[in-house]
């Protein structure tokens, strides 16, 4: 069986547009990289751990705050990567210039046999859904597109 990851969208309403919540990966390897980059906020789940419930948890390490609300499902995508990823969005707002992300260790510069301590997310941002497709990775826009039909539906 491939990895599965859970997520959650958290969003806002501004002036009756939709704005979402993305993440920017922290490390090296995505310093330079911008579009296509973002994601929600998601993370592995452990063996039997209830999905919604992990979504939740990896929402808080990454970010630093625990999501309330109403949480609906928007289903999964499959990664290139062969991931699947499970999310629910969230009506909820934050300042994301404050989030306190987990950190992670990394040998940097490879084969140096230094370890840096590396924050799993270095950036957050909410973006209208139009630059939010833009920002996130390809698969995930997925839960953008499901997010604003629900969100008509309402």
């Amino acid at each position: 069986m491939g990895k599965i990851s859970a997520g959650l969208l958290m969003y806002r309403m501004v002036k009756d547009e939709i704005e979402v919540l993305l993440v920017h990966p922290g490390g090296p390897f995505w310093r330079n990289k911008d579009e296509g980059a973002w994601s929600i906020p998601k993370g592995e789940i452990e063996p039997d751990e209830d999905l919604l419930l992990a979504a939740q948890r990896e929402f808080q390490e990454e970010l630093g705050i625990k999501p309330a609300g109403k949480f609906v499902s928007l289903g999964t995508v499959k990664l290139k990567s062969g991931k699947i990823v499970h999310a629910w969005a969230v009506e909820g707002d934050c300042d994301p210039t404050t989030i306190k992300s987990n950190t992670f260790s990394l040998e940097w510069p490879p084969k140096s046999g230094k370890l840096q301590q590396i924050a799993e997310i270095d950036k957050a941002a909410f973006w209208p859904l139009a630059q939010g497709r833009m920002k996130i990775n390809a698969a995930q826009a997925t839960f953008l597109d499901r997010l604003q039909a629900l969100r008509q539906k309402a």
